[in-house]
C-alpha cells in the first residue's frame, strides 16, 4: 500500500471533487440572491480546471525551489493577510474580513497562509535541524514564524481557520523532535486564552450555548438552526437517502448548504452509505499523506508532507463534526466539497505537493538501493 500512495491520495480526491460539483448541481439553485441557477457550479468547474493546473505545477516543481522562497513567501502572505483589514481592499462578508479584493476578483488569504506556514516551517526545521530540542530555534523562533499568520487570521474573526492550522503547526513541531514540555503548557495557555476570548464574544459564546441545548425550540430558531436543520437533513436521508436533487432542507432552512453545510445535503440526498464514504476518503487522505511523509527522504519533505496532510484532513474533520452536532458551529468549509474557489485551488496544490514529494522518494530509493534480480528473488524468500 505504501507504493500507491499518491494513487490512493488522487483517487479519493477525484470522488470528492466529483460529489462537489454533483452536490452544487443539486443546492446552488436555491441560493437566495443568485439568478443564474448553476452560477456556483459553473464558477466552481472553473476554479477546479484552475486547480489541476496548479496540482499539476505543484508536482513538477523541485522542493529546492519551496525552500529557496520561505522567507519571501513569508513576508508575501503576511502582507496579504493585513490588507484584509485595509477599508478598500479587504472585503467583509457577514462579520469576517477574510477576503482580498483585487480586480473584482476575491481572495482568501488564509487559504494559501495554511500552505506558506507549513513551508517555512519545514525549511526552518531542516536548517536547523540538530537544535530542534533548544528552546530559542526549536520552539520559540518557529512558533513566531508560525505565530504571526494564525494571529493575523483569527483577528479576521476566521477562529476555525486559525486553531486547525495552530493543529497542524503542532503537529509538525511534534513529530520533528520538540520537547513537550515547551509545547504543553503553550497550548493550554493558547487554549485558556481562546476560551476567554470566546466567552466575552456574545456571538461565538450564543452558539456554544445553542450548541449545548439544541432541543431548546429557542435555540432551533436562533444561533442553532443550522446544525439543528442538518440533523433534520441526515436523519431525513437515512440508510439510502431521498434521492439526488429531492432534499428539502435546502430550500432555505438549511443556510449555507452548498458551503459549509453541504455534508448534511449529501446525507440527506445520498443517505448515510454516502456520507460514511466521504469519511473513508479523508481517512484514506490521512493514511496515504502520512505514508508519504514516512517515505520522504528529507527533513524537509517530510514536514511539508505531513502538514499539508493535516491542513487538509483537520478542517474535514472539524466540518463535518458541526454539521452532526459533535462540535459547535463555525465556519469551515468542506476540502474539496464545498464551494469555494481560493479553498479548493490550494487545497489540489497542496496534494500536486504531495504527489510530486512521493514521486520523488520513490526515485531516491530506486537509485539510491538498486536491486537485482537475484536480491529480489531473495527477499521474497
Amino acid at each position: 500500500m505504501v507504493r500507491h500512495c499518491s494513487t490512493i491520495l488522487c483517487a479519493a480526491v477525484a470522488f470528492l471533487v466529483a460529489l462537489g460539483l454533483i452536490m452544487l448541481a443539486s443546492t446552488s439553485a436555491w441560493v437566495k440572491g443568485v439568478e443564474e441557477p448553476y452560477h456556483f457550479l459553473t464558477r466552481q468547474a472553473i476554479m477546479m480546471g484552475v486547480g489541476l493546473g496548479a496540482a499539476f505545477v505543484a508536482s513538477k516543481l523541485p522542493l529546492e525551489f519551496y525552500r529557496k522562497l520561505a522567507p519571501a513567501m513569508f513576508i508575501v502572505i503576511c502582507i496579504l493577510l493585513a490588507l484584509c483589514f485595509v477599508p478598500g481592499i479587504g472585503i467583509s462578508i457577514y462579520g469576517s474580513k477574510r477576503w482580498v479584493g483585487i480586480g473584482g476578483l476575491s481572495f482568501q488569504p488564509s487559504e494559501l497562509a495554511r500552505i506558506v506556514v507549513v513551508i517555512c516551517l519545514a525549511a526552518w526545521f531542516a536548517r536547523w535541524q540538530s537544535e530542534v530540542k533548544t528552546f530559542m530555534r526549536g520552539f520559540v523562533l518557529p512558533g513566531v514564524i508560525a505565530g504571526i499568520p494564525i494571529l493575523l487570521i483569527a483577528g479576521e474573526t476566521d477562529v476555525g481557520t486559525a486553531l486547525s492550522l495552530s493543529v497542524s503547526v503542532g503537529a509538525i513541531m511534534f513529530c520533528v523532535g520538540t520537547r513537550l514540555r515547551f509545547m504543553v503548557p503553550t497550548a493550554l495557555t493558547a487554549m485558556t486564552a481562546a476560551y476567554l476570548y470566546v466567552r466575552h464574544d456574545k456571538n461565538r459564546w450564543g452558539r456554544i450555548e445553542a450548541w449545548l441545548n439544541l432541543e431548546n425550540p429557542i435555540h432551533q430558531l436562533d444561533r442553532g438552526m443550522q446544525q439543528w436543520r442538518a440533523l433534520l437533513a441526515l436523519g431525513n436521508g437515512g440508510p439510502t437517502g431521498v434521492g439526488l436533487g429531492n432534499g428539502v432542507e435546502k430550500f432555505g432552512t438549511l443556510t449555507f448548504a452548498h458551503i459549509d453545510f453541504i455534508f448534511p445535503v449529501v446525507g440527506e440526498e445520498l443517505g448515510l452509505g454516502a456520507t460514511l464514504f466521504v469519511v473513508l476518503c479523508y481517512v484514506l487522505i490521512a493514511v496515504s499523506g502520512c505514508g508519504i511523509a514516512l517515505q520522504a527522504t528529507s527533513i524537509f519533505s517530510r514536514c511539508i508532507a505531513l502538514g499539508l496532510t493535516c491542513v487538509i484532513v483537520v478542517p474535514a474533520m472539524v466540518n463535518i463534526g458541526v454539521t452532526t452536532a459533535l462540535l459547535p458551529n463555525d465556519g469551515l468549509p468542506l476540502p474539496f466539497v464545498s464551494y469555494g474557489g481560493t479553498s479548493l485551488i490550494f487545497s489540489l496544490a497542496a496534494v500536486g505537493m504531495l504527489v510530486g514529494i512521493h514521486r520523488r522518494s520513490q526515485v531516491g530509493v530506486t537509485k539510491e538501493f538498486p536491486l537485482s534480480r537475484q536480491t529480489r528473488l531473495a527477499v521474497r524468500l
